[in-house]
């Protein structure tokens, strides 16, 4: 007979621990329970069944894997944990005896630090690994960096994140490592390439930030340690390996000033305390570093220990084979992927939007001027990035660091966000300008709104759009008081079959929409030109004076009624025949050919009919091309509508053929697609309508 396991010892019930007992087991209070936690990075996990993980469990009980927390208790950090809690009993007890000078004393000199750099090599292994997790990193680092020092936010931790963050933004300039930027409503977000790892973070907009009381500081500040220090070793890491002195140094009285990237110095480590400055870096050093360094890993590891002079003649062919392969450029083309199946969905195709040679290269040769109502930051960051060395901006507001101002004649290119900029006034006579000497100062106002002949004025979005499409954008889409193109995201793609703003509405609308949209067309231009002929006598039809006439003439001719109502007697006779022989017929009474001739002799009528009351409202009849495009229009609705129907009626003959399982499925990508269909059709109406009134207000 086996032996009896107690219940308890195995399966989830020892798999998962509570939250209460890890506490206890750990014999720290829970605030730095908490702080553990997040610092070894060990989250609460959910069991399968919580009453097997623990009878006593409630649907809000949070479970812990027992072995991270078995992993916890040889943690350094346990014991400046306990340090740090009878520090605070000590200071409790000289604050009791009402000694202030000794409680101060030791909270100054016996306050435990805490040092994670531990933890750092722990949890990333390999500088790769550090990489990847520095989204959410740089995320939190930016979000304290723009927020006000309270209570909860030390004014230490916002210097410490904004010093760290404006030099992680150097690197970026300095390598040109950024490759694409997003306007959204939460913010401004970024992707840069460093290391073929992709790092995309949300730097929020600079409005005055409240902090509410449902937020709970006390865990952001120790995500923020936490990230301090992970930030810290990354930028380490980027300055050495280009060949920068870290941490650079920084010019505190231009820092007070406002001038943030402009008052970081960085120097190059082997020039002995020579420094260099962002604004004249240059970067073919490290693309050459670079471009190496890849040659080096797809070649593989060189031969060591080979003599030149003993080698073979084989093998000095080889060699100078590989030297001439060192000086040919490296070609950055990449392998483009091909369909087998021509009716499936295309495949994502490798791409370089903008590689280092692209954004070392965009904004180079332009001098570029920020209006004062524009984000310079943002601004100044993402031109750097892409090459422009020469920025300037408003210096009336105390902020130092610019490259020129706003009448230097050096200035290619202004950003402005403000309505249009007039042109410059022409040049005043001698008599005007001895008239007006009191109006000098208004005159000179005025001339500071005016454009500067020569430069170009585009707003800030012109930018963004030129950083993700990789290449500049027209000028003139983005003047100033002009309607400005969608900012689409860079890394949503367009569909199959879905709404994309940059193709034109005619080339991606369905059959049933271009139709619509037709019919909605000629009902407008109909109501156009209703409107347009109301109360004007147009050439070949008849006035309103004509049409009064007409009808004197009608009401004196009696004979004529008389005579119009026999025939119209005999009508409804003759139709009170054929509908009784229609009755009595097997078919309906007609055959084809003759119920084609009645419909035709009865459409030919109603066409009669109409002209002749357009012709007495004194308004244009409606021609006959209309009706003939009408009559193929549906046609052709009717020819699609059976084809429509034929191919559904296919699809539910393959789905009786289906298991149940399968057809469930089917049914519901079905109905996901249509869902799909339906919100692309009604963003196409929308665009659709847009165009209608913009086209209305320009004609």
């Amino acid at each position: 007979m086996g032996k009896i396991k107690k219940k308890g010892t195995s399966g989830n019930a020892k798999n998962y621990i509570t939250r209460s007992q890890a506490v206890r087991k750990l014999q720290i209070p829970l605030p730095d329970f908490r702080r553990l936690c997040i610092f070894k990075g060990i989250y609460p996990r959910e069991p399968r069944s919580k009453k097997r993980a623990s009878k006593s469990s409630t649907p809000s009980t949070t479970f812990y894997y027992t072995k991270d927390i078995q992993y916890l208790l040889h943690e350094p950090l346990l014991n400046k944990f306990r340090d740090q809690k009878a520090l605070a009993k000590k200071i409790s007890k000289a604050l009791g005896r009402n000694e202030v000078s000794d409680a101060a004393r030791l909270e100054r000199n016996l306050t435990p630090r805490l040092r994670l750099d531990h933890i750092i090599k722990e949890r990333y292994p390999t500088f790769v690994d550090a990489l990847r997790d520095l989204d959410d990193a740089l995320s939190m680092l930016f979000l304290f960096a723009n927020l006000p020092s309270t209570e909860n936010v030390p004014p230490k931790a916002v210097a410490k994140c904004q010093r760290l963050t404006l030099e992680f933004e150097h690197y970026l300039i300095r390598t040109h490592a950024l490759r694409k930027s997003f306007l959204s409503i939460k913010g401004i977000y970024y992707q840069a390439t460093i290391n073929g790892q992709d790092i995309l973070w949300l730097v929020p907009y600079r409005f005055v930030q409240r902090t509410g009381a449902d937020v709970d500081f006390r865990i952001m500040a120790t995500f923020v340690e936490f990230y301090t220090t992970l930030v810290s070793f990354v930028n380490f890491r980027l300055y050495t390996s280009i060949g920068l002195v870290y941490p650079p140094k920084l010019d505190a009285k231009s820092e007070e000033s406002g001038a943030e990237l402009s008052a970081f110095q960085l120097e190059n480590q082997g020039d002995s305390g020579k420094t260099e400055t962002a604004e004249v870096m240059d970067t073919e050093m490290h693309t050459k570093a670079q471009a190496e360094a890849d040659r080096l890993l797809s070649l593989g590891e060189a031969e060591a220990g080979t003599d030149t002079d003993e080698a073979q003649p084989e093998s000095q062919a080889g060699e100078q084979n590989e030297s001439q392969a060192v000086h040919e450029p490296t070609s950055t083309t990449l392998d483009q992927f091909t369909s087998l199946d021509p009716n499936a969905d295309t495949l994502l195709q490798p791409s370089l939007t903008a590689d280092v040679q692209t954004a070392s290269e965009l904004f180079e040769p332009f001098t570029v001027f920020l209006s004062r109502e524009t984000p310079r930051h943002p601004l100044e960051f993402i031109l750097r990035a892409f090459g422009c060395k020469r920025v300037g901006w408003d210096t009336s507001l105390g902020e130092p660091g610019a490259y020129c101002s706003e009448d230097d004649t050096r200035v290619t290119h202004q950003i402005v966000d403000r309505p249009d900029i007039p042109l410059p006034s022409p040049p005043q006579t001698d008599g005007e300008l001895d008239a007006d000497d009191e109006e000098e100062g208004a005159v000179e106002a005025r001339k500071t709104n005016e454009r500067v002949p020569g430069r170009i004025y585009v707003q800030p979005q012109w930018v963004w759009d030129s950083v993700n499409a990789g290449q500049l954008q027209r000028a003139d889409l983005y003047a100033p008081g002009a309607t400005l193109p969608p900012h689409l995201s860079p890394w949503v793609k367009p569909k199959k079959g879905g709404y994309d703003p940059t193709v034109p509405l005619a080339e991606q609308e369905t059959a049933a929409e271009a139709e619509a949209g037709s019919d909605e067309d000629e009902v407008d231009a109909d109501e156009a030109l209703e409107e347009a002929s109301d109360g004007e006598e147009i050439e070949g039809v008849r006035g309103d004076e004509e049409a009064r006439g007409l009808e004197e003439e009608l009401d004196d001719d009696d004979g004529m009624d008389v005579e119009l109502a026999a025939s119209d007697d005999e009508e409804d006779d003759l139709a009170a025949e054929t509908v009784a022989g229609a009755e009595g017929d097997e078919w309906g009474g007609f055959s084809g050919d003759e119920a084609g001739d009645v419909d035709q002799a009865a459409r030919g009528a109603r066409e009669h009919q109409a002209e002749l009351e357009a012709e007495a409202l004194g308004r244009q009849p409606q021609s006959g091309k209309n009706d003939a495009k009408k009559h193929a229009r549906e046609a052709a609705q009717s020819k699609r509508t059976k084809a429509e129907r034929e191919a559904q009626e296919d699809v539910e003959r393959r789905k009786l053929m289906m298991p149940r399982r399968k057809r469930k499925m089917f049914e519901k990508m079905v109905y996901s697609n249509a869902k799909k269909d339906e919100e692309a059709e009604r963003l196409r109406a929308k665009k659709r309508k847009i165009e209608k009134v913009g086209g209305k207000k320009k004609g």
